[in-house]
Parts: structure tokens; sequence; C-alpha cells
């Protein structure tokens, strides 16, 4: 459930955003998005893991930082899988998409981990 959740929350970050940076993020419809939500999270469980073990050295020399970078190279992976739908300008901007979702989605992680706790 918490898996379907966070496509649904990626999802509507990927509209949002869209919608902020008319210039650097397109998405065709929100069937788009929650494709390019569920690719992400594909991407995420297969891909991510390896980039990070690859990493490491860099990762712990940057004090964590590094994995904004890896969050991004993930970003430009699903841009190339979901072709024409979901479209992002640079390397830039996904990186800056990369920094707002995952400060977005710890802000909502924290939510509801306190509201469990209760």
């Amino acid at each position: 459930m918490k898996w379907l959740l966070g496509i649904l929350i990626n999802a509507v970050l990927f509209m949002a955003l869209a919608g902020f940076f008319k210039d650097s993020i397109y998405i065709e419809s929100i069937y788009a998005a929650l494709g390019a939500s569920v690719v992400l999270s594909l991407l995420n469980i297969l891909v991510r893991p390896i980039l990070i073990i690859l990493t490491l050295p860099v990762t712990v020399l940057t004090l964590g930082l590094f994995l904004l970078v890896i969050n991004a190279v993930t970003l430009l992976l699903t841009d190339s899988i979901m072709g024409s739908s979901f479209e992002l300008n640079s390397f830039g901007t996904a990186f800056l998409t990369a920094i707002i979702m995952s400060f977005v989605n710890l802000i909502i992680q924290n939510q509801f981990k306190s509201k469990e706790q209760k």
C-alpha cells in the first residue's frame, strides 16, 4: 500500500513541477505522470542500488550529497524510457527536480510516521 501511495504522490509532484517549470518539464497527461512515476519507482528498486554501490566512495566523500546526482540520473533514465510523453530539458532540471522531490517526499514520510506513532 505504501508503494502505491508513493507512486501517486510522485505523479502529483510530477504534475505540479511540470506546471511550475513549464519550459523545463513536459508531461503529456496524468496517465503519463502515473507511468513516469511507476517507471521511476522500478528504476529506484532495480538500478539505484547498483548505482549507489558503484559510486560509494564518491558518496562517502560528499557526505551523501552525491545521492542527489544519482536521483537525477534515475530521473533522466525515466525520461529516456518514457519517450515524448515525459521530458526533462537538461541535467540541471533533473537535479533540481530530484532535490524538490526528495524534500517533499521527506516531509510527507515524516507526517505519516508521526501519525503511525500516535
